[in-house]
């Protein structure tokens, strides 16, 4: 019988990036190297996190200038309402006087006329 003798087993050699790991871990620089690039991870996120709460508090913003422009537009109507109310109501002082003056004061300034018709 044929026998063949085991084979011997060989580990699979680390990644890469795990013999690039190996080889950092013991130079300053390259440890360095990493914590700075790390700590600009960091800054990214910071500044993402940043950007996102400015623009959810710009969008509130924006709805709320929204609301504000709604109602500066209601007032206006408002007070294009009351201007011609007043408008209308002046018209009708001034109809109200000149009958007023017609009516009693027509004949040259003479005193009120009774009910006779006569002075």
């Amino acid at each position: 019988m044929n026998q063949r003798a085991p084979e011997k087993v060989i580990p699979f050699a680390p990644s890469p990036r795990e013999q690039q790991q190996r080889q950092n871990d013991g130079d300053p620089l390259d440890r360095s190297g990493q914590a700075i690039v790390s700590m600009l991870q960091d800054a990214v996120d910071v500044a993402k996190q940043n950007c996102e709460r400015a623009m959810d508090i710009a969008h509130k913003l924006s709805l709320k200038l929204r609301e504000a422009e709604d109602r500066v537009a209601q007032l206006e109507g408002d007070i294009r309402h009351y201007q011609e109310r007043a408008a209308r109501a002046e018209k009708w002082m001034h109809r109200i006087h000149s009958e007023i003056e017609d009516r009693f004061f027509k004949d040259g300034g003479g005193g009120p006329v009774n009910g006779s018709g006569r002075r």
